[in-house]
């Protein structure tokens, strides 16, 4: 499995409540992407940085998302380049399905 985070500098600090508005907004789109396991919406405890935590079934999978349109998008969106790190995730614990999921 593999993580990624992304984030964006916000020009202007937002408020949690008008972060959570924008994240609903946006949130239909990664239903039933393939490969993406999770996603959590971020911000930053004063507002200032945004992102999303994903969990993904492969690397490959994941490349498939964070294409140029999508960075332009996430652009338009936030007002700011995003950063995408990719991270491997050889075991997750799943505290909501309660199991601990390993890649192998």
């Amino acid at each position: 499995m593999i993580t990624v985070i992304t984030s964006f500098k916000l020009s202007e600090p937002i408020t949690r409540e008008e972060a959570r508005r924008l994240f609903l907004s946006k949130a239909s789109r990664y239903r039933g992407v393939p490969g993406l396991l999770r996603k959590c919406y971020i911000l930053s405890e004063d507002g200032s940085t945004a992102g999303g935590v994903y969990l993904w079934r492969s690397r490959a999978e994941a490349e498939t998302m964070y294409t140029e349109n999508w960075k332009v998008l996430a652009q338009e969106t936030y007002g700011a380049v995003p950063s995408v790190t990719y991270f491997d995730s050889p075991v997750v614990v799943d505290n909501v399905i309660d199991e601990i999921l390993s890649d192998e």
